[in-house]
């Protein structure tokens, strides 16, 4: 049996899990919300250069020219909101995860105490009844510890998934951004 000391140490545990998952998930809103912010600003920045650059366009080739030119920095832009919207994402899943593995540890080990307990204080005939217990217990942590196991490979397959989605993506821009003609010069490179 659980004395009132042991359950009230258990829930102030439970109370520090729980606002430290709070406290993880606030700071990934805030980083979410920066990054947000931060692409806003540069792409309110980006548009008034480019419509800048646009209509100083002297004939319909060169306005061609520049809005091709306008396409690779804004797919580029785009991979790199993604691949630190990922980040994000998965440090604060990490984050939880770890939560998760400390709080299922933290059980088992309080079920093997209790299993334990119950075992030394069982009345005499029934240690075929103590062991299946134990039994039970042991395929369950097993059973557990498979899943975890299960869980964290397949995040680290998601993770490389998207590592690989994302390479492939910059290659694509690379490989479909036209190259500039010979004999015209950007606006920048003229100044």
């Amino acid at each position: 049996m659980l004395t009132p000391e042991q359950l009230a140490a258990a829930h102030k545990a439970n109370i520090e899990t729980l606002f430290g998952l709070a406290r993880q998930a606030v700071e990934g809103v805030e980083k979410l919300v920066e990054l947000n912010l931060q692409a806003t600003r540069a792409a309110l920045r980006d548009a008034a250069d480019q419509t800048q650059a646009l209509l100083s366009a002297k004939d319909a080739q060169e306005l061609l020219q520049r809005q091709a030119a306008l396409l690779q920095p804004l797919a580029e832009k785009a991979i790199a909101y993604s691949r630190q919207l990922y980040e994000i994402a998965a440090s604060t899943q990490g984050a939880f995860a770890e939560a998760a593995q400390q709080q299922a540890h933290d059980l088992q080990a309080k079920v093997q105490a209790v299993t334990d307990n119950i075992a030394r204080n069982a009345p005499a005939g029934t240690e075929a009844a103590v062991e299946a217990m134990r039994s039970a217990v042991q395929a369950a942590a097993v059973a557990m510890e498979t899943v975890q196991r299960a869980v964290q490979q397949a995040s680290a397959l998601a993770e490389r998934n998207a590592q690989k989605m994302t390479e492939f993506a910059e290659q694509s821009v690379r490989a479909n951004t036209p190259a500039p003609r010979a004999g015209t010069r950007s606006r920048r490179s003229a100044a």
